[in-house]
């Protein structure tokens, strides 16, 4: 039951760990990282982090020692540092720190039971005591939201949207369709009622 329950968790973050890889092919270096929010969302960071976090709850969580020239202490590091690339870290270097990421939390996964107790020391002493079940579940919904954010990101770029190369999981229509339905959506909007006030 446990494997079952293992395979399928990892299952789940596999696909949301593929789909932001997949949102960086076809960019170049300066798009990849072009902040794309007044808060500096972008391609590359979102991988960045997404390293971080699985080595952060797949090592430090259970005390398995993280040895990877790319991880860093975040508490000694610059503020945000995992949520952008330096000029001098290639997108090369993000997704191949990412994917050892990966194989790491694998591995944790494979040793541990997933009622393994570990300790989360960012959510406090309350909160921090954590099985592997819990925390895998909730890095397979950490990824899920910042896949989400790398949709819309890589829409905005340039346009491409969707689920993963062999499925967008959009209606199939073509660009009038869908410039005429963006302008319907805007149309409607208007009708509901004035902008924000402040």
């Amino acid at each position: 039951m446990d494997d079952d329950e293992k395979a399928m968790l990892l299952h789940y973050l596999q696909r949301h760990r593929d789909a932001m890889v997949w949102k960086l092919d076809g960019l170049t270096e300066r798009e990849a990282r072009w902040p794309a929010t007044p808060t500096g969302t972008n391609l590359l960071g979102l991988v960045k982090h997404l390293a971080h976090v699985e080595y952060g709850y797949f090592g430090q969580v259970f005390d398995r020692p993280v040895d990877d020239p790319l991880f860093r202490d975040l508490d000694e590091a610059e503020v945000n540092a995992d949520m952008w690339a330096t000029a001098d870290e290639s997108r090369d270097d993000i997704v191949g720190f990412y994917r050892r990421a990966w194989a790491n939390t694998d591995a944790a996964v494979a040793a541990l039971s997933l009622d393994a107790a570990g300790f989360v020391p960012w959510w406090g002493p309350e909160r921090g005591h954590a099985t592997l079940r819990r925390v895998l579940v909730h890095v397979v919904q950490e990824t899920a939201r910042h896949a989400g954010h790398a949709d819309i990101v890589r829409e905005g770029l340039d346009g491409q949207a969707g689920l993963s190369p062999a499925v967008s999981n959009l209606p199939e229509q073509d660009a009038a369709w869908w410039a005429d339905y963006v302008s319907r959506l805007k149309v409607v909007a208007e009708q509901a009622g004035p902008g924000r006030t402040e």
